[in-house]
């Protein structure tokens, strides 16, 4: 791999330290894909030898790439038509209790070979690059049965070995009871349990167990006893918490220590007390609630008072969240969560990096790690945010190599 010196940089934002880390007149010092130095262009300029390609930012911005901590980017079909019946009126519930929602998406999925997850998956890879996005966090969800679930798994694997997006594959048997185990979802609890975890930890499929716990979905017990299993078989917890209600959510997630508890519209201070004094992180998902219609985003400025460190992340899906712009997400932080756009970048890089255990590989620009990063077409890093559904992505660069993504 070539060596290079990324120059002219207007501002080279590093999220290294406490702040936005901001060298003006910025550049980049990259060796076999990862960041030796980064400082001011006088201080890198000398440094330049015959061996080293150079690139030339063009008085744009360069920030580390966008690290997405919750997405379901594996799906069968589509749920356009959802989208339109929410547009005249009905609610998301009223889909759901009609045999939409995510019941319809494991159907679409259930039909699916994991060849055609694999090429749809390659399309929304695709989407999030062109966003800014260099790392993904990936759930299943919708297969729901035993060979379902791992052939969601099995895409997700093939599609990170694919590359070029970096994938961090979470196994979410527990999303939904499906039909078939309407009216007995203890046994559905049993197979999550019995079947489907040790099957995934077998062929180590996942990293991460996720539940959704929630009023007419899990509850905190059935939850527990799913986390209890999971992390018996070395998997780590993050979780659906007190998205539709205050459901306790939160709270079961600092009893377990999970690495983090996502959604939380509906917690409450003593919830986020719990989770402050656990350590766990807060994943934050406005695009759902945005997405929804509905009012009630999470109290990202408490959690923030409070010492958690916040993520903010996309929850793309084919329903209540169908957007893979992380710049979309920032702008809604900022404009209905009381965050900064400092704030925001934070929760969108080094933060989420380490949510996933990655914050010493990934989410800042800093000597030693993985030179995974993007230059905006802007001179100011809050042009990335202000600039609401702008294309500002010029070049996304993962490891040092340059994916040259068509603008189209």
């Amino acid at each position: 791999m070539t060596d290079l010196v990324l120059i002219n940089c207007s501002q080279l934002v590093t999220v290294a330290g406490p702040d936005l880390g901001i060298i003006n007149d910025g550049a980049m010092l990259v060796r076999d894909g990862r960041i030796v130095r980064a400082g001011a262009r006088s201080d890198i300029q000398p440094l330049i030898g015959a061996e080293h390609e150079v690139v030339d930012a063009g008085g744009r911005v360069v920030m580390p790439g966008f690290v997405d901590a919750h997405t379901h980017l594996v799906f069968g079909g589509h749920r356009a038509g959802e989208f339109a019946r929410r547009c005249a009126g009905a609610s998301y519930r009223e889909i759901a209790a009609a045999g939409g929602g995510i019941r319809a998406t494991v159907c679409a999925t259930r039909a699916a070979t994991e060849d055609e997850l694999v090429e749809a998956g390659r399309r929304h890879i695709d989407w999030m690059l062109r966003s800014g996005t260099t790392t993904a966090e990936v759930k299943s969800g919708y297969g729901l049965s035993v060979e379902d679930e791992l052939k969601m798994l099995r895409a997700i694997r093939r599609l990170n070995d694919a590359g070029p997006l970096r994938l961090v594959p979470t196994f979410l048997g527990a999303h939904e009871v499906p039909e078939e185990y309407r009216n007995r979802r203890g046994d559905y609890i049993e197979l999550v349990v019995r079947e489907m975890l040790p099957r995934v930890a077998a062929e180590n499929l996942a990293e991460y167990c996720d539940a959704f716990c929630e009023e007419g979905v899990f509850t905190v017990a059935e939850t527990r006893r799913v986390f209890k299993t999971a992390h018996a078989r070395g998997l780590g917890l993050r979780i659906h918490a007190d998205q539709l209600s205050n459901f306790g959510g939160a709270q079961l997630a600092a009893e377990l220590c999970a690495a983090t508890a996502d959604h939380l519209e509906h917690t409450d201070t003593a919830g986020i007390a719990a989770l402050a004094r656990a350590g766990v992180q807060p994943v934050l998902l406005p695009g759902s609630v945005f997405a929804l219609g509905l009012n009630r985003y999470p109290a990202a400025r408490e959690m923030i008072d409070a010492g958690l460190r916040v993520v903010l992340a996309t929850d793309f899906n084919p329903g209540s969240s169908p957007t893979p712009s992380m710049q979309l997400i920032l702008f809604l932080a900022c404009t209905r969560m009381e965050m900064t756009p400092a704030e925001a970048i934070r929760a969108a890089t080094i933060n989420a990096a380490h949510s996933l255990g990655r914050g010493d590989q990934i989410g800042s620009l800093e000597p030693g790690k993985l030179a995974d990063f993007v230059i905006h077409d802007c001179t100011d890093y809050c042009e990335v945010i202000y600039w609401v559904g702008a294309p500002t992505v010029h070049e996304v660069w993962i490891g040092g190599r340059n994916l040259r993504i068509p603008k189209s």
